[in-house]
């Protein structure tokens, strides 16, 4: 059976007989196919599915979104119908605080939670306002910033028209990260493991260990080799943890 049509969600390989389904969220500059090679090397029993946000991928055309309230007031009830098995949640960076706020909604809607939220890159709720803001910084000090975080391949940063395209929806989502403001709620009641980059001299373990308060189940913190794009310069033992965990979340 094929899966009916969801912009907000990008299948990569059907799996309806699958354990658990994982729904990955984007970081900023980043669109569903961020999530690519997931399907193909985590095990058969995780159904992987990428949330496609307005603004990128076959959703160009649609206008960027620039707050997370704005954001999550749109995407959470698209997606919560298909939150109807088992599943998980994993956000990187940007992606992270996204997850978290659908977590929430849910649980304000009275729905079920993730078996496990797994969240990348991106320090604890609370700490939003530590770092220094993005989205309205002159284009010289971003372009600056953006080859600090080595997130964006040298070829793209030096061709002006590519970047011309990129730099609106940059804006958009370092928007959405540096306008959030955390509200105090209960913490959620499922498992959270956060990841860090040991080489990430942004978010730190200081940043991450603060998850910890989002729980009121297990918590566990992981720092591997890498910088903030450890997921994918270090994507084999991410993805190994990742098939680890859920195993034993739905066994």
């Amino acid at each position: 059976m094929t899966q009916p049509a969801n912009p907000w969600l990008h299948y990569f390989k059907s799996n309806p007989k699958a354990g658990v389904r994982l729904f990955c969220f984007p970081h900023a500059g980043g669109n569903a196919l961020v999530y690519r090679s997931w399907a193909q090397k985590l095990p058969a029993g995780i159904e992987v599915i990428a949330v496609q946000l307005p603004g990128r991928g076959n959703r160009i055309h649609e206008p960027l979104i620039t707050d997370l309230s704005s954001l999550v007031k749109l995407m959470a009830p698209a997606i919560a119908p298909s939150l109807n098995g088992p599943f998980a949640f994993f956000g990187h960076s940007m992606g992270a605080i996204v997850s978290f706020e659908m977590a929430r909604w849910l649980r304000r809607e009275g729905r079920s939670l993730p078996l496990h939220m797994f969240v990348s890159g991106r320090s604890a709720p609370p700490l939003n306002g530590c770092h220094p803001p993005l989205y309205n910084l002159a284009t010289s000090e971003l372009l600056h910033e953006l080859r600090r975080l080595e997130g964006t391949p040298s070829a793209v940063l030096e061709h002006p028209d590519l970047m011309e395209l990129m730099l609106p929806m940059l804006r958009a989502d370092f928007s959405i990260c540096d306008t959030y403001e955390y509200s105090e709620e209960a913490p959620l009641d499922c498992p959270i493991t956060a990841f860090g980059g040991l080489q990430d001299a942004g978010i730190t373990r200081r940043n991450l260990e603060p998850w910890r308060e989002q729980t009121g189940s297990s918590f566990t913190l992981r720092m591997l080799p890498g910088n903030h794009f450890f997921l994918h310069s270090n994507e084999v033992l991410l993805l190994n943890v990742l098939a680890a965990q859920l195993r034993l979340s739905f066994c």
